[in-house]
């Protein structure tokens, strides 16, 4: 461990949880770090995410790992008193869409034979399981719960990462502007924000959402990028049972610290239009949809009603898999791009910042470099 201050010098980019937690860590390692944002913290896709801690489904051993390590983080994370007002593990409840149920079935056989937790419910199993939902939403094969996943509220995560940043010798600025990394014979110079300002970095560390492949294509080193849109909805505070995350054919429901819902769905984000100006055009009839859909599997089908809603990028990596780790073609430069933010937030921020300050590659991580990508000679 380094001595306080004494550290490598380090700039993260980007204010959602993987450069919050990035910069975290690498504090309480003693790295001298500075936190830049474009604009607020939490202003991207860590805003409007609908942040299911989980590892739900099929995907590579490595991924489901770090995936199951980003859970464990959380239930430490949950052990302390001030982390309740924006973190829960109260299970979550799945079930498939009509013609899907045995690519459902698949996936929970391969969950049980890994030994994640996972059980699948009849429609009066749900009644007394699931508080807050709708018995008769059910379809008659039942539904799947994974009674060891959660969720969290990242911005108040965010808020609270950033505080350990300040509190271990570190600067946040928020409203930074578009910041850029300056490269002198393809190594990193510098970092430069958007009132000019250079500031001298040993590390810059990438963790800027959806404009991660942008910044890397301009660097010359391309990854494949699937990025979407996304739109979550967010209702008034009304008072419901539901505790566990529903992921429902046309709807994902999870409750929020105020007794509020969030909400989205594929769908949803597919009516989104793009303005030429990058605004974005969403239909009052999605919105309406939307919030109809949830009213369908919850308790008593209330007749819910817009707080507001966020609408913007996704961050996805071309093959689903999260990027991480440090970018050989430009000595310096750390990236953090994946679209699992909220379960790997944690646990990705402490990874990427062992690495940065000890030198040593993390096998953990080794899996999720943007090397893999590198086109063979």
């Amino acid at each position: 461990m380094s001595a306080a201050g004494r550290g490598p010098r380090v700039v993260v980019l980007g204010g959602g949880v993987l450069g919050v937690s990035t910069a975290a860590h690498l504090a309480r390692l003693g790295a001298r770090v500075t936190l830049l944002t474009e604009h607020d913290l939490a202003s991207g896709a860590s805003g409007r995410s609908l942040s299911w801690l989980n590892s739900f489904g099929r995907r590579s051993p490595e991924y489901h790992r770090l995936r199951l390590l980003g859970l464990d983080r959380y239930r430490v994370l949950s052990r302390r008193a001030d982390s309740s007002g924006y973190l829960r593990f109260d299970g979550a409840l799945t079930w498939a869409a009509p013609g899907e149920v045995e690519s459902h079935r698949a996936a929970f056989q391969h969950m049980r034979q890994l030994g994640y937790p996972a059980e699948w419910l009849d429609r009066d199993e749900v009644r007394t399981r699931t508080p807050g939902v709708a018995a008769t939403a059910i379809p008659d094969e039942g539904a799947v719960l994974t009674p060891g996943e959660g969720w969290v509220e990242l911005p108040l995560l965010i808020d609270a990462l950033a505080a350990a940043v300040v509190a271990h010798g570190g600067q946040v600025r928020t409203g930074a502007g578009p910041c850029g990394i300056v490269l002198d014979r393809g190594v990193m110079a510098g970092v430069r924000t958007g009132a000019g300002d250079l500031l001298a970095v040993d590390v810059a560390v990438l963790a800027t959402g959806a404009a991660v492949p942008g910044t890397l294509a301009e660097l010359g080193v391309e990854i494949p990028d699937a990025t979407s849109l996304g739109l979550l909805v967010r209702t008034p505070p009304i008072g419901t049972r539901l505790r566990a995350v529903l992921n429902t054919p046309r709807v994902s429901v999870r409750p929020t610290p105020d007794g509020a819902l969030v909400l989205d769905s594929a769908w949803s984000a597919q009516e989104v239009v793009p303005r030429d100006d990058g605004s974005y055009e969403v239909e009052d009839s999605t919105v309406e949809g939307l919030l109809r859909e949830a009213g369908a599997v919850l308790e008593g089908t209330p007749a819910l009603t817009l707080a507001s809603y966020g609408v913007g990028p996704k961050p996805v990596p071309g093959d689903g898999e999260p990027v991480l780790g440090a970018v050989a073609e430009v000595p310096g430069c750390s990236v953090a791009f994946t679209h699992s933010g909220a379960t790997l937030g944690l646990i990705a921020g402490e990874l990427l910042a062992d690495e940065i300050v000890s030198g040593k590659a993390s096998p953990l991580l080794g899996a999720f470099g943007p090397g893999r990508f590198r086109r063979p000679s």
